[in-house]
């Protein structure tokens, strides 16, 4: 994943200290001290994968078995949501249907992580993550869900803790195949 640099360090650790002041705040008291470049390294995780357009840590394996769909549920995840860079966090539930190639199932939670990894929304993290597992897999069919709380809902403006907002995206079979489509879903939400 992307590295930030010396000079992006430096931006970070000062905008911090200023949005401190901003807000009214001594960015100079004994707790604060530190807090720009802790901010710096926590962001270096967050958002290590910005800026990336493709996920390249996967290997595919040759298979002739007939495969009806190979679902990863439940993936937990975190995220920054571009619009207020306050979390957004959840579950991932990702189902492809191969089509003579499967991937390693470790990197389907991997690639779940790499989308996460960057300012977003939920609805364009679902379509990044069911596109580059179309891009990697050329599955049958594959299917994406997600089931998220998103903290710029319930720590601000509309303030209702515990909402969840969930998105879909089907793409091949599983958007054509009705059956196929509800089998998925059901699997996801047992």
């Amino acid at each position: 994943m992307t590295k930030i640099s010396h000079e992006h360090k430096e931006q970070i650790e000062t905008g911090t200290r200023n949005l401190l002041q901003a807000i009214g705040d001594n960015p100079n008291r004994d707790g604060l001290l530190e807090t720009p470049e802790r901010v710096f390294k926590a962001y270096s995780e967050i958002f290590a994968a910005t800026g990336e357009t493709q996920f390249n840590n996967y290997k595919l394996f040759p298979t002739d078995q007939e495969t009806d769909m190979v679902i990863v549920a439940d993936i937990p995840f975190y995220a920054m949501c571009e619009h207020h860079l306050l979390p957004f966090f959840g579950t991932v539930s990702v189902g492809y249907i191969p089509d003579g190639e499967i991937i390693g199932l470790s990197k389907i939670p991997r690639l779940v992580d790499w989308a996460a990894r960057r300012p977003s929304v939920q609805e364009n993290m679902t379509a990044l993550i069911c596109s580059e597992m179309e891009r990697i897999t050329h599955p049958k069919g594959v299917a994406v869900y997600i089931q998220s709380r998103h903290m710029c809902m319930e720590m601000r403006g509309i303030n209702r803790p515990g909402t969840y907002t969930t998105t879909s995206l089907y793409k091949g079979l599983l958007k054509t195949d009705t059956l196929l489509r509800q089998e998925f879903m059901m699997k996801v939400r047992d």
